[in-house]
């Protein structure tokens, strides 16, 4: 396995090989868990050449969000990667991503990108956007892996994709999770032993809201107030939102239909979380 720094040598080594092989691309913050290595097993089992990017970037995190304390450990992914067979792991610094100067950024404009995560956390998409735009055209992969527990950034990926002609499949993989229900998420790091107990609210929730649509309840505001209730026996959580959306449009929806999103953000303590669940 290669470790690379440099976007020329990671363009180099593409063009060497794009001829003759299908590349698969996992894009990550690092820290990798469970959740990652689902992606690049099933970029292993697709592809010819698997390279994975490890880079924290800076323009999706907000003022006051954990960009500088996000947990990082290269070496730990870099054991991780080789034991999954990734071909390549392109790590760039800041510096080579955002030079001196740089200040071109994509948005995708619209509901997609406003509401949920666009609403609560402004500009946050516009830095995945951009940094998205530019691994895909160092890397230019054949087929790049998301996952479902940041189901929003992924429809906007793939709108983003089909609107700026890039010429990569975008393939979505099931939400990975811990054994009682949590997803499996980086920031999980940062729980101490109660937070992590408290944080299976999420799911629980959802496990929830399944079983009121099961029986019947078909009203998202109800249901929606019913979750809020449930969640809020946890002391230790904080709503930032609940919301019952079509899964192609984000729009929110009155009556609950089969192939709609439930989707929450939640904080346990200082720790922002997100969950979601197709009914």
């Amino acid at each position: 396995m290669r470790l690379i720094r440099k976007i020329d040598e990671m363009r180099k080594y593409v063009r060497e090989r794009k001829n003759k092989k299908l590349i698969g691309f996992v894009p990550t913050m690092g820290y990798l868990h469970e959740g990652h290595l689902s992606l690049i097993r099933k970029a292993r089992r697709e592809c010819d050449e698997v390279i994975v990017s490890i880079f924290v970037n800076p323009t999706q995190f907000g003022r006051g969000e954990d960009y500088h304390s996000y947990p990082r450990d290269l070496k730990r992914d870099i054991a991780l990667s080789e034991k999954e067979k990734v071909d390549v792991i392109f790590a760039p610094s800041v510096e080579e991503m955002y030079p001196e100067g740089y200040s071109t950024f994509v948005q995708v404009e619209g509901r997609l990108s406003s509401v949920l995560e666009g609403a609560s956390r402004p500009g946050h998409f516009r830095g995945v956007c951009t940094v998205l735009v530019k691994l895909f055209n160092i890397i230019n992969p054949d087929i790049s892996f998301f996952g479902e527990k940041d189901f929003q950034q992924a429809l906007i990926v793939k709108k983003m994709v089909e609107d700026l002609n890039i010429d990569t499949r975008i393939v979505l993989l099931p939400t990975v999770r811990e054994e009682d229900g949590l997803a499996m998420s980086s920031r999980n790091s940062y729980f101490n032993e109660e937070e992590r107990k408290a944080a299976i609210i999420l799911y629980r929730s959802l496990k929830k809201a399944k079983e009121w649509i099961d029986q019947g309840e078909r009203n998202s505001s109800r249901i929606i107030q019913k979750m809020k209730d449930f969640i809020a026996k946890e002391p230790l959580a904080r709503i930032d939102y609940i919301a019952i959306v079509d899964s192609k449009s984000l729009e929110e929806v009155e009556q609950v239909e089969r192939g709609n999103l439930i989707a929450l953000a939640v904080y346990i303590g200082k720790v922002r979380l997100i969950d979601n669940m197709r009914v």
